[in-house]
């Protein structure tokens, strides 16, 4: 009996040690929503700030803040600005999304795409509220920096 115990022992020792390897490098943890939670907060708070400035400083925080990849597909939204209240609860990584009506850059934004709901407030100038809708949004994170798609308004 005691040379199956140890020949058992043995053998499960011989399987652990065939089973375990060194890994070389420094682990690290992939991506979260929790990870970039923050970046993509401040960009709605940026949003919302620069709306609150007017329409000229809150269109010229949206070609900032365009994606890189699709820098040249901005929608102009004339003497507009946007309130966005973004639902952080709802904050999750959207990897295959590819922006709609992307023109010759129909392709996967760099970068982490995330999605989450929204309400948004349009307004005119003048601050008189136009509409409000419930809808989801995208924002990327690249190089530690999030990045959005400026709205296009859609005919009637």
């Amino acid at each position: 009996m005691r040379r199956v115990l140890f020949a058992v022992l043995g053998l499960a020792g011989l399987l652990i040690a065939g089973c375990s390897s060194a890994v070389t490098g420094v682990p690290v943890p992939a991506a979260s929503p929790d990870d970039d939670r923050e970046l993509v907060q401040d960009y709605f708070a940026d949003l919302n700030e620069a709306g609150a400035e007017g329409p000229d400083t809150q269109r010229d925080f949206l070609r900032r803040s365009q994606h890189p990849d699709y820098a040249d597909e901005l929608c102009d939204l004339g003497r507009l600005t946007l309130t966005i209240d973004p639902a952080m609860s709802t904050l999750r990584v959207d990897p295959d999304w590819v922006p709609p009506d992307a023109g010759r850059n129909a392709t996967h934004p760099r970068g982490l795409v995330y999605v989450l709901g929204v309400s948004v407030s349009i307004r005119d100038d003048g601050g008189a509220l136009l509409g409000e809708q419930i809808g989801s949004q995208r924002v990327v994170v690249l190089d530690d920096k999030a990045y959005g798609f400026a709205p296009c308004p859609t005919d009637q």
